[in-house]
């Protein structure tokens, strides 16, 4: 009797199609069913209360108020302003919070530190005040935009000066860490030998270090500024000014034609800043 069983079973295993992995895929996927399924359960997670014949008469009745958009010379008018003070919310914010970020960043890039030259270890008190800004830089990010603008809003009042300070301080945390990890995880060779040979800090990163992560330092920036553009949107619900506001009001008003519209033009308005940032990142290609 010819024995062609294990070849070919060696044969089905191979061919095309075929998974040899798919029961550690499957142990995994009921591993994480298992493990998120309590975390549904404690967010009371209901998707099927959106087929809920109710539910669907509610949002019937309230996609009906958005059509036809408000369209009048006066209100759309008033939706380029608050668009116009949206972006400059977001464009003033992300500003401060780079010149705050950049200094931050130097301070706490350990390639960049000039106490550990010679030795290789770093002086306490350098390390000490690295951590302290470190820390700074974890409280600033670790607080939401919307959260910071909320506070921000009791103080200043309301209006776009909250917002402004909001994203600043959310955003510096951001830029701060994240600078810093890219200037560690660029080459610092270059900064190395400037130090060694008398250089200040500031040279060292002009010159050394900036030229080797420029394009993903300005990349990221972009990205953040687009973001900024978002979150001042979302600000607005809170008093924070632009466009968000002017949404908030006509949704208490329960004008649907008018949210339809600013609900079009923000769209447009994230396009466009999505357009802009794609045609910076090819220019630093």
């Amino acid at each position: 009797m010819r024995r062609s069983q294990p070849g070919l079973q060696n044969q089905s295993d191979s061919m095309p199609g075929h998974d040899p992995a798919w029961r550690q895929r499957l142990t995994f996927s009921l591993l994480a069913l298992v493990l998120l399924w309590p975390i549904l359960v404690a967010t009371e997670f209901k998707p099927w209360l959106l087929a809920d014949t109710q539910s669907l008469d509610a949002t019937g009745r309230f996609l009906a108020g958005f059509f036809p958009p408000a369209h009048s010379a006066e209100f759309l008018w008033m939706v380029l302003e608050a668009s116009w003070q949206t972006v400059a919310m977001a464009t003033a914010g992300m500003t401060l919070a780079f010149v705050l970020a950049v200094p931050m960043t130097l301070i706490v890039t350990e390639h960049l530190s000039i106490s550990r030259i010679g030795t290789g270890r770093m002086g306490l008190l350098a390390v000490l005040i690295r951590q302290i800004v470190r820390w700074l830089l974890v409280l600033l990010r670790s607080v939401p935009e919307l959260v910071w603008a909320l506070l921000l809003v009791r103080i200043v009042g309301l209006g776009a000066t909250a917002g402004v300070l909001a994203i600043t301080l959310t955003y510096c945390g951001m830029l701060g860490k994240v600078y810093a990890e890219i200037l560690e995880a660029s080459d610092a060779h270059t900064s190395n030998t400037l130090l060694q040979n008398g250089a200040g800090r500031l040279s060292a990163f002009f010159y050394g270090a900036l030229p080797n992560a420029a394009a993903e330092l300005m990349s990221y920036t972009i990205y953040r500024w687009e973001c900024a553009i978002r979150g001042s949107v979302v600000m607005g619900f809170v008093g924070a000014g632009g466009l968000g506001q002017r949404m908030d009001e006509s949704m208490k008003m329960l004008s649907g034609a008018e949210v339809s519209t600013m609900l079009m033009v923000f769209v447009l308005l994230v396009a466009v800043a999505d357009v802009v940032s794609k045609l910076f990142r090819e220019r630093l290609q």
